[in-house]
């Protein structure tokens, strides 16, 4: 009787623990098909408040949000448009100081893959010599003090910080807390 007990209780418990790993309900990604020439799928870093994000190439998705569907990065984190940067003037307007509040979203890859995202895709070089990703001609860039995907607690920031539709405009609508 115990060991029937003990093995029923241990299924149930396996059960829940399993179903805790389906994700949150809140959170929803939204994906089309990779391009045709794309290769092995590239990966994102999470962004540092103490340093710049280094990825192995960039990989942009969309997720839906308080504020509409975004663009993010592999791991869900935000990402977003800084206005003082002057569209297709190949530099960002965000540095020294500025680049540890809103560290720079890079890529190593010569075509930054994206899955939903319709702008138009580039690099720029960083102060560093990295390859910071532009949409539309725009640099993009995290908040470090999103600290998990879902957070777009930079939206709005100054009046000058925004997340990025899929088209690759700024949206500058409220959000919340995430998505």
């Amino acid at each position: 009787m115990k060991k029937r007990l003990s093995f029923g209780f241990g299924a149930v418990i396996l059960a829940a623990a399993m179903a805790g790993c389906g994700g949150s309900p809140g959170t929803t990604a939204t994906s089309t098909p990779p391009p045709a020439a794309t290769s092995a799928a590239p990966t994102s870093a999470s962004p540092s408040a103490a340093s710049s994000s280094a990825s192995a190439a960039a990989d942009m998705n969309l997720a839906s949000s308080s504020a509409g569907q975004i663009v993010v990065d592999s791991k869900g984190m935000s990402l977003y448009f800084f206005t003082k940067d002057v569209k297709d003037s190949g530099t960002s307007a965000c540095t020294a100081a500025c680049l540890d509040a809103w560290p720079i979203f890079t890529t190593t890859a010569d075509a930054p893959t994206v899955d939903g995202v319709t702008g138009t895709v580039g690099t720029i070089a960083s102060p560093d010599g990295k390859k910071h990703v532009t949409l539309n001609g725009m640099p993009l860039y995290y908040y470090a003090k999103d600290k998990a995907p879902g957070d777009v607690t930079g939206q709005g920031v100054g009046g000058v910080w925004y997340l990025v539709s899929p088209t690759g405009e700024m949206i500058k609508g409220a959000a919340g807390s995430g998505y």
